[in-house]
């Protein structure tokens, strides 16, 4: 097997380290003690191609594969969590679902300002009292009689980018009684009326990706802006999670690479008892059970990625193995950010270091884009053909 990253790749890894490193690091604890999206960071991601590493030229992206897409978001995470998630969010659970299944004129509306990082996009499926159980949303779309347009009304919650997106990928149902069957998908403007913006929610962690609930009253979406057939929306959500929970397995690895540089650096430099305290056992187990666990997390996100590229060649799904990836590397995320927060004793637990923010941070990747019960559930039942 050949492990190694081709040059393009490498290059674009490179392009993405610098500049999250230079332009990300300096501003993130601002930007967590704020709460204040970085308008600023975000515009420049879009200007260097990172708002849509995957999407073709001819809509404005970068046309580079996914390998380069996890590279990205693993050097950003590492920077700022808050940062990788609004990245994430723009190219795989948005720009992918309309790539696979969008019209010409869909791809040029609404994902070439979005790669182009003109305009910021958001996902919404998750609802107030659906969050795993996305059978059974409430939101309602109704064909007008004139059947030009689809009336929506419903509440979607825990929009990530929700108070500053410009378009909104959504799902809601037509048809109620077919449950699941009945979900459609929907491409929203979100300066129109009957777009109604919630509160900032605050958050524990990834506090500069700013979050909302959102309620649809009486919206009118035009039937040029459905995403794919009546029913089918279910299957685009899906899928699209399918490409998403890459994306938060790359986060997850940046979130722990850059908790466990930070370990290492402070064993080799803090002294106790008359000698670096990387010298002691303790400490060494911890380093070694941390480094272990993210080159297996990075090469399960790799994988992914790579069979990411491979289904939209041949078809299929890529749904085992980016569980798979999202369900070890989430949890590396927080097992090496705890031990690293160890390691460094009262000194992690200071907001003058880092540690505590990645350890804020690492949270959440084991919630959402399904959380690590629900990976389990998926990567068993795909082993098993059981329901």
């Amino acid at each position: 097997m050949d492990f190694r990253f081709t040059d393009e790749q490498l290059m674009i890894q490179a392009a993405a380290r610098e500049f999250a490193q230079q332009e990300i690091a300096p501003v993130a604890a601002q930007h967590d003690a704020s709460g204040e999206f970085p308008k600023a960071t975000i515009a420049k991601a879009g200007e260097l191609g990172f708002m849509g590493v995957e999407v073709p030229e001819e809509y404005g992206g970068s046309g580079l594969d996914a390998i380069s897409f996890v590279l990205v978001m693993e050097e950003i995470a590492a920077a700022d969590a808050a940062h990788s998630t609004i990245v994430s969010v723009n190219n795989s659970l948005y720009s992918n679902g309309i790539l696979q299944f969008g019209t010409e004129a869909q791809k040029q509306a609404f994902v070439a300002p979005v790669a182009r990082g003109e305009a910021i996009a958001c996902y919404g499926l998750t609802e107030p009292q659906s969050g795993s159980d996305a059978g059974s949303m409430r939101t309602r779309a109704t064909l007008s009689p004139d059947g030009k347009h689809y009336i929506i009304n419903g509440k979607k919650s825990w929009i990530t980018s929700g108070p500053v997106a410009d378009f909104m990928l959504l799902f809601a149902t037509s048809a109620p009684e077919k449950k699941a069957r009945g979900i459609t998908a929907f491409l929203l403007k979100t300066d129109q009326p009957g777009f109604v913006r919630g509160k900032t929610e605050p958050k524990l962690g990834i506090r500069a990706s700013a979050t909302c609930e959102v309620e649809l009253v009486d919206y009118r979406c035009p039937v040029e802006n459905r995403l794919g057939e009546d029913g089918q929306g279910f299957a685009i959500a899906m899928s699209v999670l399918d490409a998403g929970r890459v994306g938060i397995a790359a986060q997850s690895c940046g979130i722990a690479r850059a908790a466990y540089e930070a370990a290492v650096e402070y064993a080799r430099e803090r002294e106790a008892f008359g000698a670096p305290i990387g010298t002691f056992q303790m400490i060494q187990s911890k380093l070694a059970d941390m480094k272990c666990r993210l080159d297996a997390a990075r090469l399960l996100t790799y994988r992914a990625a790579w069979n990411k590229m491979e289904v939209r060649k041949n078809g299929g799904r890529n749904t085992l193995e980016a569980s798979m990836a999202k369900l070890f590397a989430s949890e590396t995320a927080m097992f090496v950010t705890h031990q690293a927060l160890q390691i460094h004793g009262g000194m992690g637990y200071s907001k003058e270091m880092p540690l505590e923010r990645y350890f804020r941070d690492a949270k959440i990747t084991e919630i959402y884009e399904g959380t690590s019960e629900i990976q389990r559930l998926v990567i068993a039942r795909q082993e098993t053909g059981l329901r």
